[in-house]
């Protein structure tokens, strides 16, 4: 068989494996779906009303044609962004694949349908609820991110700068334990589906399609075989927890990372975070 033959067949599987399981496995969730995700962060990740870990990664392409420097990124090569959303059992829930590789990682999210829909309040998210028992004050459900996005009443990212208060590095801490599961993710991907560890040599079509088609059978294969690493989590020191930011979080947005600071440092804490920091 030919290779012209061969990579038309391949494809074109791509195509069908993406439009015949991502409604199966990769389907918009439920009202009861975001709870069932939020009890998985506040379990694993000790991070209450999460429903979502957010970032992007940069899947390698040899350099398309006439493409220019589209697709050439800040870390000096070529590739196209695959923008993810999971949950706590390294399951992907929203995926946005294709967007240049020169794009940052904010700029891609505001031009996202996930974007759009948290905006006009239609992804079914539950009402706030108290983190604390008897206690009136209600917490949005929320979506952890890196210092490259901007604020949100539902989208939190860590306190920026070096000169941090204790609290606030101890928010910080929290929220990487959440926001690492998507890093995690992209991880396992990584590793499963090996095609990734180079440059795709294909137009830009397919390798759009390669990325779905790998994105709905990593789902696949996660909930078939049910596997969690629950224990890695948890103890293990993290780095670079504060990093520059620029622009101004809505107030909004503030006062809800704030009352998330004021939980992890008093009622949530947990034994370890003080020396972690």
């Amino acid at each position: 068989m030919g290779k012209s033959t061969a990579a038309a067949i391949i494809h074109q599987v791509c195509k069908v494996i993406w439009r015949k399981l991502k409604n199966i496995v990769m389907s918009q969730p439920t009202k009861e779906k975001w709870l069932e995700i939020s009890k998985g962060f506040e379990q694993n990740a000790k991070f209450p009303n999460c429903i979502g870990a957010l970032d992007g990664k940069h899947i390698r392409l040899i350099h398309p044609q006439n493409s220019g420097s589209l697709y050439y990124n800040y870390k000096h090569f070529f590739s196209l962004v695959l923008m993810a959303l999971c949950d706590s059992n390294y399951c992907f829930i929203w995926v946005d694949i294709g967007a240049y590789g020169k794009n940052s990682d904010s700029g891609i999210f505001k031009e996202s349908s996930l974007y759009t829909k948290l905006i006009e309040k239609t992804l079914n998210i539950p009402e706030p609820r108290p983190i604390i028992d008897n206690d009136e004050i209600k917490l949005p459900y929320v979506i952890v991110a890196d210092e490259a996005f901007g604020m949100l009443e539902n989208l939190m990212r860590p306190f920026g700068g070096n000169l941090l208060s204790h609290e606030k590095k101890i928010y910080n801490y929290r929220h990487t334990l959440a926001r690492r599961y998507i890093e995690c993710t992209f991880g396992i991907m990584t590793n499963k589906w090996r095609i990734l560890h180079r440059p795709l040599d294909v137009n830009i079509e397919f390798a759009q399609d390669i990325v779905k088609a790998i994105c709905v059978l990593h789902n696949y294969v996660r909930i078939r075989d049910g596997n969690s690493y629950e224990e890695t989590l948890f103890t293990a020191p993290l780095s670079n927890l504060t990093s520059s930011t620029t622009g101004r979080a809505i107030r909004v947005a503030e006062n809800v990372r704030v009352k998330f600071m004021n939980y992890f440092n008093n009622e949530g804490s947990i034994e370890w975070q003080n020396r972690m920091i």
